[in-house]
């Protein structure tokens, strides 16, 4: 069965920013939650900071995938999800979630916007809609600019970051990983766990 495990819209600026997310974490244990929810934004980031503007990409980690958009204005959309997930409604889903946002949010305001000032419940509204993703695709039309922008499969999130630099490396640099999360990882790691996260 396919599943959606969260959405983003976040602003790239000199530092990436995190705007508003949902998220579906349930099929996680309890005390692995807020870990998995840190590397899920973690991850994001990384990705968002690194795909040009106009570009959507679609990086696979193990069973995960995190699907990119960056827009022309920087505002950006992070879904992620199983490896089943269609990606074409991965990036209607995000396009519609950008469109929505832009209408409450609009560009002049980006900049000054912070995640505590914004009350979008869209967001989870659109998680839990599109978790299937047969129902949610006949709803809307694929937009036109997806023929206008390219997509990029990456097969790990290793092809993502910069010639010599490692995951492993930005996760003990991070300062926005608490230390239980950077234990998660380095545990969920050595046991190759299912619950290892992008």
């Amino acid at each position: 069965m396919v599943k959606l495990y969260s959405l983003s819209v976040l602003l790239k600026e000199a530092k990436v920013k995190t705007l508003t997310s949902a998220y579906d974490l349930q099929s996680f244990g309890f005390f692995q939650r807020s870990s998995v929810k840190e590397f899920m934004d973690f991850t994001g980031k990384i990705i968002v900071e690194r795909t040009r503007t106009k570009e959507r990409a679609s990086v696979k980690e193990q069973e995960y995938v995190c699907h990119v958009y960056v827009r022309d204005n920087n505002l950006s959309g992070v879904l992620i999800s199983d490896t089943e997930y269609p990606p074409r409604v991965a990036f209607t889903l995000l396009g519609k979630v950008l469109d929505d946002f832009l209408q409450e949010y609009p560009v002049h305001k980006l900049s000054s916007l912070e995640e505590k000032d914004i009350v979008f419940p869209k967001c989870a509204e659109y998680l839990e809609k599109y978790q299937n993703p047969a129902q949610a695709d006949p709803m809307m039309k694929v937009q036109a600019e997806l023929d206008e922008t390219k997509i990029v499969l990456h097969n790990t999130i290793e092809s993502v970051l910069e010639r010599g630099e490692k995951l492993d490396d930005l996760v003990d640099k991070s300062r926005e990983l608490t230390l239980q999360s950077k234990t998660f990882y380095s545990t969920a790691k050595k046991t190759n766990s299912c619950c290892v996260i992008l």
